[in-house]
């Protein structure tokens, strides 16, 4: 890394606009994305970590408003998450199975739409109150909501009856306790923890039995399973988690995104510009023009596969409502 000292270079633009123009329109999937932010060459091992990115930026708007230097400096003890001398596997990672012929994302990514929707809390209470079974009564907002989802979308792909589909969850080790990573530590410090079942046994089966999975997996994330995943990664030089048939979730409510400030103020939105093409999805904060506070999720499907997921969403909620659909793309 060469520092010259030279500081962060912002670009400006002037528009005759304000944001109370946009009314809910900031917020995924964004408009002029290509247009309105620069790609700035080698910035994507910090862009596509949101842990790494909300150090980033809150050392940059420290900065921005007169610090000498960022209260969390990073630091860079990779060691911490080393395999084992010699490294053994010790849990079970079905995140990375070997798929025959993993085809990755089956379709043509000229065909997809990008969505975003609204789950507010009266919506949330409406799951927990049909959906959750008498076994599993602490169950969290996330885990209910993650279930449904997963159902939702396997239906609307429409795959073979005994297609195995995935659905990863996003772990941060950061939040062990006590702690495995030190303060400021500048990498990646996410787990996968996947529940697996066939298409036929999420599609005909009950919300509850996807969120008995998902909370079975959930469960099985510790320090242990860190250091198995870290020797797995080692032993198999270090593969792909499988594509096929995954869906992925990733809660950033509590990242910070929002709290990150220039020297103008929070954002009017933080977070996640859209979801990424057809396999991941993200919980985002988001508060409606009307102040109504809640959970926007950008969805990325194939067209005829999303009027599906929207179709069989409006279902389960009983909820024709057009404002559960906020934008697209």
């Amino acid at each position: 890394m060469d520092c010259n000292g030279e500081g962060v270079l912002f670009i400006e633009a002037d528009a005759n606009v304000s944001l109370d123009q946009s009314g809910d329109a900031l917020q995924p999937p964004c408009p002029f994305l290509d247009e309105l932010l620069f790609d700035v060459p080698g910035s994507s091992r910090i862009l596509n970590c949101p842990v790494i990115l909300i150090q980033f930026l809150s050392a940059i708007a420290e900065m921005a408003r007169g610090r000498q230097s960022p209260s969390i400096f990073p630091v860079w003890e990779r060691h911490v998450l080393d395999a084992r001398n010699p490294p053994h596997v010790t849990c079970i990672h079905r995140e990375y199975d070997h798929i025959e012929n993993d085809q990755g994302i089956p379709f043509s990514l000229d065909d997809i739409v990008h969505r975003a929707i609204f789950i507010s809390p009266s919506l949330i209470s409406t799951l927990r109150s049909r959906y959750i079974p008498p076994h599993l009564p602490r169950c969290t907002d996330v885990e209910i909501l993650t279930a449904c989802l997963w159902k939702c979308r396997t239906i609307a792909l429409q795959p073979d009856a005994g297609q195995e589909m995935r659905l990863m969850l996003i772990n941060n080790a950061r939040k062990l306790n006590p702690p495995l990573l030190p303060e400021g530590y500048y990498g990646n410090g996410f787990i996968l923890s996947t529940a697996v079942a066939t298409a036929e046994e999420i599609s005909k089966n009950p919300i509850g039995y996807g969120l008995e999975l998902i909370r079975k997996a959930k469960m099985e994330f510790d320090r242990e399973c860190i250091k198995s995943v870290a020797d797995l990664l080692v032993i198999k030089g270090r593969p792909h988690f499988a594509v096929d048939g995954t869906y992925m979730v990733s809660d950033v409510r509590y990242a910070g995104f929002k709290e990150v400030d220039f020297g103008w103020g929070n954002a009017i939105y933080g977070g996640p510009a859209k979801a990424i093409p057809i396999y991941a999805s993200f919980y985002v904060p988001f508060e409606r023009k009307k102040g109504e506070n809640g959970i926007v999720i950008p969805i990325c499907l194939p067209a005829q596969a999303m009027e599906r997921f929207v179709k069989e969403l409006k279902n389960l909620l009983d909820d024709n409502r057009s404002s559960l659909i906020m934008s697209a793309l």
